[in-house]
């Protein structure tokens, strides 16, 4: 038997509670995984809460990540004590996930745990970081060097942005940070490594179809208006990586940054991600991410307090990151 938040919808209501689970209810896997640590996102909050039509199917476990050790597996790439994380593949969403003492799920979504990471600080990357690890790589792809010019990193304050902006500085680059709260965030994103602050508010006014050429890359989080504004800004044969909609789904631009400065727009997925670029990702997090990030704001929870800080992170109550020990 172990312990696992549970998903119930009642009365069209999405109820939380913790329920005593044997391991036959786990569903279909190759891997069974003894938990050690998940993580609160802003999705999972969505889930717990019902705020959000992210559960299809009832009862659901949420927990979009979560890293342990293998305890037993049907796979060979596994074997029992491994270490290992998982994000993505629709686990807490449409597969059992990670906010449970155990977890049986398919050996193609594992990746293992590299070293320098223990659970718990895989978990304070998670989603998130790998995310902007993504968009990193997308940038580098695209051969934009530190001599090639600035970096913008929209939603800096966020999850993704955050670990772009470590990941950025350390790799050389000079990185101007956008964020709604320069007098609460300013500090802290240069800490991280950000050269300078700018105020969201420079980003959300209508942009003209082509505007000063500033930006060698950029990293969005934002979508939208926010989008448009800083597709007209980028240099000519630079990149732009997307991966967010904080700001909604839409894109009020034009062709002229595409045809005119040959900009590229790269969208970035991490819910479907193969695996090869996962592991190389998760590698290259471990390797670039400073001990100063482990340092952050980050608050641990027990599974009991989840459904409390479900609420808070949907109310925009959250500071860093929120990790569970199962």
């Amino acid at each position: 038997m172990f312990n696992a938040l549970v998903l119930n919808q009642i009365e069209k209501k999405t109820v939380a509670q913790i329920e005593p689970l044997d391991e036959s209810r786990l569903p279909e896997g190759d891997v069974l995984i003894d938990v050690d640590y998940s993580s609160l996102n802003y999705k999972d909050g969505l889930a717990i809460t019902g705020k959000g039509k992210i559960i299809r199917n009832f009862p659901m476990v949420p927990g979009i990540d979560l890293a342990g050790r293998v305890l037993s597996s049907d796979d060979a790439r596994y074997k029992q004590g491994d270490e290992v994380v998982l994000t993505g593949w629709g686990v807490g969403e449409n597969h059992w996930g990670g906010m449970a003492q155990k977890a049986r799920l398919k050996a193609d979504w594992l990746v293992p745990l590299p070293k320098g990471l223990d659970s718990k600080k895989a978990m304070m990357v998670g989603t998130a970081g790998f995310t902007a690890m993504l968009c990193v790589q997308a940038l580098l792809d695209s051969e934009i060097t530190p001599q090639s010019g600035e970096i913008l990193v929209t939603g800096a304050s966020g999850g993704v942005g955050s670990v772009a902006i470590c990941l950025l500085a350390k790799l050389g680059y000079q990185v101007a940070a956008v964020t709604g709260r320069i007098e609460q965030n300013g500090p802290l994103l240069k800490e991280l490594g950000a050269t300078r602050v700018i105020d969201r508010t420079e980003f959300e006014e209508p942009s003209r179809p082509l505007e000063k050429q500033i930006w060698a890359g950029a990293i969005d989080t934002v979508g939208s208006k926010v989008l448009a504004k800083v597709l007209a800004q980028m240099d000519y044969n630079s990149t732009v990586a997307a991966c967010g909609l904080a700001g909604g789904f839409d894109l009020p631009t034009t062709v002229m940054p595409f045809i005119l400065r040959n900009v590229r727009l790269q969208g970035i997925d991490s819910v479907s991600c193969p695996s090869e670029k996962r592991i190389q990702a998760w590698q290259s997090l471990s390797e670039l991410l400073p001990a100063s990030y482990f340092e952050q704001a980050c608050t641990e929870i027990s599974l009991n307090e989840a459904a409390k800080y479900a609420e808070d992170i949907t109310n925009g109550q959250v500071t860093g990151r929120v990790v569970i020990k199962l």
